[in-house]
């Protein structure tokens, strides 16, 4: 029996080789992938490094999706991604070619070494809530809130928007 449709958030990062570029290619790339149709996309916001300082700054945006994987297939399919943008997993909060986190799955909550949902830390992290309520300002966030809601708790020194929300049709990914 196939896995019902969900409403699933993806939080997109990079800070090394050309930032702003592959996360553009890796949304478009997301759009792309089997069984998943994007439905929006943030702007992308340049922030400052979390946990280990000493990096260059990210660049960060967040997509909502709508798939039939369910969570462990959609994230085989975020680490194929992150592999071809040559993604090393050396230690937390490293410098990165591409991240691409699970935030939300549908209201998915489960807990595992290699999966938690949602997201353990994205209630504090203002670069993830700053374009999730961009987009999606009323997106439960398991039982903590809204994205709206949250985004009031944390601070959002360090993080700038970069544009525009990215328009899907007009880049060629919807």
């Amino acid at each position: 029996m196939p896995y019902r449709q969900q409403r699933v958030f993806i939080g997109v990062g990079a800070n090394l080789d050309d930032p702003e570029s592959g996360v553009r290619r890796a949304i478009e790339l997301l759009g792309a992938t089997a069984g998943v149709r994007l439905v929006a996309c943030s702007s992308l916001y340049r922030t400052a490094p979390v946990g280990y300082l000493d990096q260059p700054d990210f660049v960060n945006a967040v997509v909502e999706l709508e798939t039939g994987l369910e969570p462990r297939a959609l994230l085989a399919q975020l680490h194929s991604i992150e592999k071809q943008f040559g993604r090393k997993r050396s230690w937390r909060n490293a410098p990165r070619t591409l991240d691409l986190d699970l935030l939300l799955h549908g209201n998915q909550q489960m807990k595992s070494e290699t999966l938690t949902l949602p997201h353990p830390r994205m209630a504090e992290r203002a670069f993830v809530l700053i374009p999730l309520a961009e987009i999606a300002p009323d997106v439960m966030v398991g039982a903590a809130g809204t994205a709206a809601e949250l985004l009031q708790d944390v601070s959002t020194d360090g993080v700038k928007r970069l544009g525009d929300t990215i328009d899907l049709r007009r880049s060629g990914v919807v």
